[in-house]
Formats: structure tokens, C-alpha cells, sequence
């Protein structure tokens, strides 16, 4: 064979032994960043409900500190907000609720809340047994508020929770027990600035 015809052959051989050449490699996809899931609006939490023991110490605080009466012309009455020791409320909170209540321009008069004597009446914040022991004879059945001659007592269980027919509302309930009972120290019965007469729910 000659020597070129030799050198084709081993060069065909040699191609046909070896690996086919790899493919190219495929261009690089970008892959995009991962991203956040947005954020989910957080619910606001249910407001707590306060609970109110059945009896607590059993001894009134003077709520310390006083707040002028609303500007205007008429009669002003002193008085002073008591909280029995014990019960889940922040006093200094609860009296300037009840001060703001009383000095409403519906309101029966303009009130001066002063921490002593004299007084015409004392707001008392109570449990449910001192409040039963404060309104004796009535019987409160452990939820009704009273004007006892001394003290508009106002039981903690009614301003915790309320009563059925304000449907929720417990401002517009707190307003009227406040502006009811401190009404009968005044001389009014069972009535409220708001309401007018006949307008009686329960306290």
C-alpha cells in the first residue's frame, strides 16, 4: 500500500475514534431577585374586656387633684370622686371622664371637682357588693347604680359592660349613669339632661 494511501487511513480511523465535539453551552437566563411577599396589614386586637371582681377592699380613695368648672354663667357644684381599692380602673382616668361628662353644656349644672370637703356629692366607683351595701334598701342585684343621700354610687360591673339596650355604645351608657345619678343628688328623678323626663333606662 503505498505510503500516502496508508496516512489517509490512519487519520480517517483516528476521527472517527474520538469524542463528537460537546454542544455549546447554553446562554445564561438572568433569574430575577427573589421578592418580599407583601407585608399583611396587621388586624387591630379586639379591645380586652375589663373583669370586675364581685367584692374588692371595700374602702373608698379620694381621687386626688381637682379640675375647674366649665366656663359660664349659673350655678357650680363641688364635688369629689371616690374609687374603692381594689377594682381593675385607672382613677385619675375615671374621674376626668366623669368631670367631662358632668360639665357637658346639656349638663344639669357646671361642676367643680375638688379631693376634699365640703362636697355636695361624692361619685363613687364600686364593686358590685359595695355597691350592694351603699344602695340598701334597693336591692341592685349586684348590677344597679344608686343615689344613696350621700354618695352617687356607680357599680363598676354596669361601667365595665354596660347594658343591652345601648347596643355597644358604653360611652353614651357611661354618660347617661354619670349624668343620672349625680341628677338625683341634685334633686331630679329618674331622668337625664339628654333623655328629658320619662327618659329613665337602667343604671
Amino acid at each position: 500500500m503505498p505510503l500516502l494511501a496508508l496516512l489517509m487511513l490512519l487519520l480517517l480511523v483516528t476521527s472517527c475514534a474520538s469524542a463528537p465535539p460537546a454542544p455549546p453551552a447554553p446562554a445564561p437566563v438572568p433569574v430575577p431577585p427573589p421578592t418580599r411577599p407583601s407585608p399583611t396589614p396587621s388586624k387591630r386586637p379586639p379591645a380586652k374586656e375589663v373583669w370586675v371582681p364581685y367584692a374588692a377592699s371595700g374602702r373608698y380613695t379620694v381621687v386626688p387633684g381637682g379640675a375647674p368648672a366649665r366656663p359660664g354663667s349659673g350655678e357650680v357644684v363641688r364635688y369629689l370622686v371616690e374609687v374603692e381599692a381594689g377594682l381593675p380602673f385607672e382613677p385619675a382616668a375615671f374621674a376626668a371622664h366623669v368631670h367631662r361628662v358632668l360639665n357637658d353644656v346639656r349638663g344639669w349644672a357646671r361642676f367643680e371637682r375638688v379631693d376634699h370637703g365640703p362636697v355636695r356629692v361624692r361619685v363613687a366607683l364600686s364593686s358590685p357588693l359595695l355597691t350592694t351595701l351603699q344602695c340598701r334598701p334597693l336591692r341592685t342585684g349586684g348590677e344597679l347604680s344608686c343615689w344613696n343621700g350621700t354618695r352617687s354610687v356607680i357599680n363598676a360591673l354596669r361601667w365595665a359592660k354596660g347594658v343591652p339596650q345601648y347596643r355597644g355604645d358604653l360611652a353614651a351608657y357611661r354618660a347617661y349613669l354619670i349624668s343620672h345619678e349625680v341628677g338625683h343628688s341634685l334633686g331630679h328623678g329618674h331622668e337625664s339632661p339628654v333623655l328629658g323626663p320619662g327618659g329613665s333606662r337602667p343604671s
